[in-house]
């Protein structure tokens, strides 16, 4: 198949001037407890807000929160059935009674209260027997009615059991909602609203729907409506709408819908109700508290210097500084953390630190140099703590990790029959091999062994950018040319490959033309491992300019065809197949591959194969694969025998690229999310091979997986196609995955801040 036809139109075009990106509102979740901030009961039935005023109907209550944050009791202590906002006031219903304020405006009787509305003299109530309206609460309709909604123009609406209804005159008529060829007679309505536009809004589990005029716009999950078993809806300030559902939260700006499910977002996914307040926050009622989405204004420098902070603050292990994962001790509590140490410490190090590589490059502040700098101790010593001890590695080999020797010993549960175990029942090409952690030579140091390929993708991308942009004297070029000058020849001395302190290669880090061409063991993982070797010895020939490097890549490509392989970089059966780790190490390759080759029908070669690679990738909004994406593949061209196609990035990547930076959580716990169950998305059919043992995975209508805000990841190795994620809200993740992208679209100015 001739390759133009694999490019598809993701990668024609010129991506244009930087992005100019301003102000944005960041969201921020807040939980009030009964315990925690003096709400008269937990058991919340409803929430209320005018202006900068929030009530909460509770079962012990009617509460009011002050300006300092505190609440307190108003009136008795029965239970709230109902509560709304009446101007700067608020009306609630508690046994029968409907209360203005303080003042006693009616009884209403007939079974359950559900909604209470009041606007001038004008109070409806909805009961499980009818609606109540007017100043006399006479009941002018029976059924079960859920929701209300009043305007200061006379204009009501309810919603219930028999449907929609809106009031003409002085009778209440139901709504029949057309949008195009569609017309629904919505039943079991349980949210309605007028905004500040004057138009209506509803809420069923059969959908949404808004009417501007005589014109209806109706929602499902084909429209992008996430979820629609609904409880209310409340509309904001500015047009917005929330939709309360008894699996989260929901908030429509007339462009993005955004879904609030989980601890991450709210103290129960059950809403009972929701209310906005005059600056855009959404208050929810739950069974457990009431919480609050607050929408703050920042930009994408405030969130990397939050990152940082929190970084600085906990993330930091050893003096070296290996910046990685803590482990909180109570769930959500960020007071309390543990250190702890991971398979790719050096992975994590190397990217966090190419993101401060980038900072320094794009800002020149001393203090991203410092940072930099910094990371570049850490990954050097883990060439250095290999080196002697009682098994020493041979010169050149990066450990994993490291651990202090005052600390628990980590060899702890290793044995050569666990390895024999592992070998087999889980990977025949398991390493056995005792002990894992060998101590340093001092004494002071246990250090990881079986080093992985994706620790050196990690290593050779940070080097690779340190010493172009932050490297700045001939003395600090010549560190970074020391460890990767050792690096590179241990794999080049040793048949290409990372070997251990056995004397053996490690488990994954294998780069020899037998097994990548000949062992079907390698097949799977020929095209990475070759993209991987390619450009870590293009990284040495631009450090040191030692014509061996350039040598040994020419006899594996010329003689071995490694660019070759590069063209099929990873086996994949489609969107959300395979090992996203993968995708991680290939893009960081590609990175370094393209910009330090030179030969244009190599060029050629890897750009094509990158395009087609990154054609599967833009699905995934990750604006780390989009930046090296971009700025591998503009001004790049692939001719064949049908012509000459320009790779230069074309669409919406960079606008989905700014998307998911502006809408990283702040919050980096690991919350659990669950998104199988959501009408918006299409489940990714099975590939090749039955996938029934798989958990759920999906993408939204369009092809683009769910919003970051949604799920939750420690790092961009993950599969974003993964519907539910699990968390228990004890590990807290570092902000070097925001930090690397954004300070990466600076250098490469495809965004302005």
């Amino acid at each position: 198949m001739r390759l133009a036809c694999l490019l598809l139109t993701a990668v024609v075009g010129a991506w244009g001037a930087p992005l100019k990106v301003g102000e944005f509102a960041q969201e921020v979740r807040q939980v009030f407890t009964a315990a925690a901030s003096g709400l008269p009961s937990d058991d919340v039935r409803c929430v209320a807000a005018a202006g900068d005023r929030v009530w909460a109907g509770t079962a012990r209550g009617l509460a009011v929160r002050s300006a300092g944050g505190a609440w307190s009791l108003v009136g008795g202590s029965d239970a709230v059935d109902a509560c709304a906002a009446s101007g700067a006031d608020v009306v609630w219903v508690a046994g029968g009674r409907v209360m203005r304020g303080s003042t006693v405006a009616g009884q209403v009787s007939g079974g359950k209260v559900h909604a209470v509305a009041a606007v001038g003299n004008r109070v409806a109530v909805g009961t499980e027997s009818g609606l109540f309206f007017g100043p006399t609460l006479t009941r002018v309709m029976d059924g079960p009615v859920y929701a209300v909604a009043l305007r200061e123009s006379g204009e009501a609406a309810a919603g219930g059991a028999a449907g929609l209804f809106v009031l003409r005159g002085r009778e209440w008529v139901r709504e029949f909602p057309r949008d195009g060829g569609r017309s629904w007679a919505p039943v079991d309505v349980r949210g309605v609203g007028f905004d500040s536009k004057g138009r209506l809004w509803f809420f069923s589990p059969q959908g949404a729907g808004v009417r501007e005029g005589s014109t209806w716009r109706l929602f499902t999950g084909a429209e992008g409506l996430p979820y629609d078993d609904a409880t209310g809806l409340a509309v904001g300030p500015a047009g917005a709408v929330w939709l309360a559902t008894k699996r989260g939260a929901i908030r429509y700006d007339g462009q993005q819908w955004s879904y609030r499910q989980g601890l991450r977002w709210l103290p129960d996914d059950a809403v009972r109700g929701v209310a906005v307040d005059g600056s855009g926050g959404a208050w929810f009622a739950t069974s457990k508290g009431v919480g609050l989405i607050e929408r703050k204004p920042t930009r994408l420098a405030d969130k990397a210097r939050f990152y940082e902070d929190e970084i600085d603050k906990r993330h930091r292990r050893t003096e070296y500084e290996y910046v990685m994962t803590v482990r909180l001790t109570k769930p959500g509590d960020k007071s309390n953390w543990v250190q702890t140490d991971s398979d790719n410490d050096g992975l994590w190090t190397s990217m966090y630190g190419a993101g401060e590589c980038f900072a320094f490059g794009a800002t020149k502040d001393p203090v991203a140099k410092r940072r930099a700098v910094k990371a570049f101790e850490a990954l050097r010593f883990l060439s250095v703590v290999t080196q002697g001890g009682s098994h020493p590695a041979p010169a050149g080999f990066p450990a994993r990790a490291i651990l202090p020797t005052s600390g628990p010993d980590p060899n702890i549960g290793d044995s050569r029959a666990r390895d024999v175990r592992m070998q087999a029942s889980r990977d025949s090409l398991w390493k056995i091999m005792s002990p894992r952690w060998p101590k340093s030579a001092d004494g002071k140091w246990y250090w990881k062994t079986d080093t992985s390929s994706d620790e050196l993708d990690g290593h050779y991308f940070f080097y690779a950018v340190y010493y172009d942009l932050v490297a700045e004297t001939e003395r600090e070029k010549e560190e970074v040319r020391a460890v990767v000058r050792a690096i590179t020849d241990h794999i080049i001395t040793h048949n290409w490959a990372l070997v251990d302190w056995d004397g053996k290669p490690t488990r994954w880090a294998v780069f020899d033309p037998v097994s990548l061409n000949d062992d079907r063991m390698w097949w799977n993982g020929r095209g990475l491992n070759s993209l991987s070797i390619l450009s870590y010895l293009k990284v040495a020939e631009h450090m040191t300019g030692d014509p061996r490097y350039r040598e040994a890549y020419d006899k594996l490509v010329r003689e071995h065809k490694y660019a070759t392989n590069t063209l099929v970089a990873k086996v994949s059966t489609g969107a959300g197949s395979g090992n996203q780790s993968d995708d991680e190490m290939a893009l960081m390759s590609y990175y370094n591959l393209l910009k330090y080759e030179t030969d244009d029908d190599l060029r050629q070669k890897y750009a094509g194969s990158l395009a087609n690679y990154w054609a599967i990738e833009r699905l995934e909004k990750n604006p780390f694969f989009n930046f090296i994406g971009a700025a591998s593949l503009t001004g790049k061209k692939f001719t064949d025998a049908y012509g000459t196609n320009d790779l230069t990035p074309k669409g919406a990547w960079l606008e989905q690229s700014v998307d998911t930076l502006r809408r990283m959580p702040l919050d980096r716990i690991d919350w659990a999310h669950t998104n199988s169950h959501r009408k918006d998305i299409e489940r990714v059919r099975l590939h090749i091979w039955e996938d029934s043992d798989r958990p759920p995975s999906g993408h939204l209508h369009d092809g683009t997986v769910i919003p970051v805000d949604e799920r939750y990841f420690g790092f961009w190795n993950h599969n974003p196609y993964t519907l539910d994620t699990r968390g228990s809200g004890n590990s807290l993740g570092d902000g070097g995955v925001f930090l690397l992208p954004y300070y990466m679209g600076l250098y490469h100015k495809f965004i302005e801040d």
